[in-house]
């Protein structure tokens, strides 16, 4: 109790899955040494989803202790990431505290939750659900409108009719001219040659993508 008789409020925390270091092997800052902060919780179950584990779960922790475990890894970018970060309010104050402190902040976000309020310094990847993902239903198209050039759109694409439904969205909404676009393989759906077979035959103004620390690493937690 404060001198007033109030309670005093209680510093605002996240819940985390892990925080970790490793490449980024995603989007335009593919190959730098980054910090990940993965938060617990999402709202959407896509049906290629790679970190389920991410779910549930997970150990509440404030700011401040949040901000200390990235610093003592001495990089520059750091990238937010879930399940869905935007599910927990407080990742807005994440992100700002992240940007206040001279980190390069990218946030990995489903496209399904409102990017409004997210820090200006933020570089934001955003997905659109195909059809195929068995979340399309829950694409905030509002979001479109907000996106500035440093960020990012990704499709994830997990078969010939998704890959035709994105080409039409790029087109329909002239998403190259809004930020840079991304395709990318659905693993064990679409072989990356096929994908990259028709970006080059439909000269799409997108970039094609695999994720780098799968290559390396596969599929294992914290990579």
């Amino acid at each position: 109790m404060t001198a007033a008789g109030s309670s005093t409020a209680a510093p605002p925390r996240l819940k985390i899955t892990e925080i970790f270091f490793s490449l980024q092997g995603e989007s335009a800052s593919v190959g730098w040494p980054t910090v990940f902060v993965r938060l617990t919780g999402c709202p959407l179950r896509c049906q290629y989803c790679d970190t389920a584990y991410a779910f549930h779960g997970g150990q509440w922790q404030s700011l401040d202790d949040i901000l200390a475990q990235v610093a003592s890894y001495g990089a520059a970018h750091v990238c937010v990431t879930g399940g869905e970060p935007l599910a927990q309010k407080n990742c807005l104050a994440l992100l700002t505290r992240l940007c206040d402190a001279g980190y390069q902040v990218s946030l990995e976000t489903s496209g399904a939750l409102d990017i409004a309020g997210v820090d200006a310094r933020v570089r934001r990847i955003v997905d659109i659900k195909t059809p195929d993902s068995g979340e399309q239903a829950r694409n905030r198209w509002e979001n479109l409108d907000l996106l500035q050039a440093q960020d990012e759109l990704k499709f994830v694409i997990c078969s010939r009719s998704d890959y035709e439904w994105a080409r039409e969205q790029l087109q329909t909404h002239q998403l190259a001219r809004r930020c840079a676009v991304l395709f990318s393989p659905s693993a064990a759906q679409v072989a990356p040659a096929q994908l990259a077979d028709w970006l080059l035959a439909d000269r799409l103004p997108a970039r094609f993508q695999l994720q780098l620390h799968k290559i390396l690493w596969g599929n294992t937690p914290g990579r």
